[in-house]
């Protein structure tokens, strides 16, 4: 399956011609192509399809379709082991900051 899904641009950058970015989608880092949004910001958040940034959203939606994809485990499909790497150290980090 190939998701549209939401991710934080964390840098951009020309290469070879194209606009790129760093994109965080929850831990996982992907480069994603920003031609079709090139004014993207970082710290904004775009929904990503097959590589590409296609459109804008507001934090909260796409920290809820995160949560949502996450909770289907459609995310640990479209990352694979990518993910759950990513899953586990958050929950650390987590576990460390609550004093557990």
């Amino acid at each position: 399956m190939c998701l549209a899904v939401p991710g934080r641009v964390l840098s951009t950058a020309e290469v070879d011609g194209a606009l790129m970015a760093q994109v965080d989608f929850g831990g996982v880092r992907k480069e994603v192509c920003l031609q079709y949004i090139p004014d993207a910001e970082i710290g904004e958040y775009v929904v990503v399809h097959v590589g590409f940034a296609i459109q804008r959203l507001d934090e909260a939606s796409a920290r809820q379709t995160l949560a949502n994809f996450e909770k289907l485990g459609l995310l640990e499909e479209e990352f694979g082991d990518g993910f759950e790497l990513a899953a586990r150290q958050r929950e650390s980090v987590e576990a460390e900051g609550s004093g557990l």
